[in-house]
């Protein structure tokens, strides 16, 4: 059978790769970030020696015989970045899976009723691949930005967005910190789980815990809401547990204070290993003038991504709730 692009493509990524580990002894993760700056730039050769420049020489070749889409790239960059995070240790070498990237970008589509510039910020960016698919789907031209704290992810965030041809502005940095940058009209996350270790950082934010370490996933939620226009929405994956937690009375508080719940979107329980790991998609407005309350927050349970007629019944559902929601983006 033939070789889809996306498959010729990521084998000369990972070929090209592989040598480069072997010949430096370097993790995958790392020999990729050389490999993907030899192909971006010939003259990042000068730090291969001369048996490995000449081993590489074909899969490069391979690559820059043709010109692929940004969205080829993307998912063999993805297949790359996935293989070397199998071998990763961090909890925080994980990737948005692109069955969300997609929802996501879905959701994006249905907020925007303008024909102009629309920005977008991920305060917790990754290697870029949800920033990507979203942008690879939006209407709109758009101007984006994202944080990663992670020095190889965001290596690996510059790099995928330079393959797709995607102007994104990186800032590498802790992403509770402050930023310089303008409100956006939009945040799209997949939300980092569990404890903040900076309590001094911390202080400054309204869902702080009373004792011990706060929340990074709420710190986060409140980070976006800070960085967005008012009317502006934010499109976050979060535990199934948000609203359950400990501190889920101080959360409830913060939105009643800031923000519209437009909706949750369970993802498919069928996704996780366990309960416990169960995500959902959590859609919010932040309050300005003229916002309005949804007069029925839009609440979903996904069937597993496999069952296509049942996804085709719940997006007309979805498709459906849109068509009496006020609030956009304009």
């Amino acid at each position: 059978m033939e070789q889809s692009n996306v498959e010729k493509l990521f084998k000369s990524i990972d070929e090209v790769t592989e040598i480069i580990q072997n010949a430096k002894n370097e993790t995958y993760l790392e020999s990729l970030i050389i490999a993907l700056n030899i192909i971006l730039d010939d003259g990042a050769q000068d730090e291969l020696d001369d048996v490995t420049k000449h081993k590489v020489a074909k899969p490069i070749q391979t690559v820059n015989e043709e010109e692929f889409d940004a969205e080829t790239y993307r998912k063999a960059l993805s297949l790359s970045i996935l293989k070397g995070m199998k071998g990763a240790s961090q909890q925080q070498h994980l990737m948005t899976p692109d069955t969300v990237g997609f929802l996501i970008s879905y959701l994006t589509n249905k907020l925007v009723d303008k024909k102009g510039q629309i920005s977008l910020f991920d305060p917790a960016g990754g290697t870029a691949n949800l920033l990507t698919i979203v942008l690879n789907q939006l209407e709109n031209p758009f101007k984006a930005y994202a944080s990663e704290v992670d020095p190889t992810l965001i290596e690996l965030a510059v790099l995928n967005a330079n393959l797709q041809k995607n102007e994104i502005s990186f800032y590498h940095q802790d992403s509770l910190r402050p930023f310089l940058i303008e409100p956006v009209d939009m945040v799209v996350t997949d939300l980092p789980v569990g404890y903040y270790p900076d309590d001094v950082t911390a202080e400054e934010y309204q869902l702080k815990a009373d004792k011990g370490n706060s929340y990074a996933h709420h710190l986060f939620i409140e980070q976006g809401l800070k960085y967005l226009k008012e009317g502006g929405f934010f499109i976050g994956v979060i535990p199934e547990f948000l609203f359950d937690s400990d501190q889920s009375d101080k959360l409830h508080a913060f939105f009643q204070e800031t923000a519209h719940i437009v909706g949750v979107i369970r993802l498919p329980e069928t996704s996780f290993k366990s309960k416990n790991q169960a995500k959902s998609v959590l859609i919010l407005q932040k309050k300005g003038y003229g916002t309005k309350e949804p007069k029925q927050p839009l609440l979903v349970q996904l069937p597993s991504f496999k069952n296509a007629q049942a996804m085709a019944d719940i997006i007309k559902q979805i498709n459906e709730w849109f068509t009496s929601y006020p609030n956009r983006i304009k």
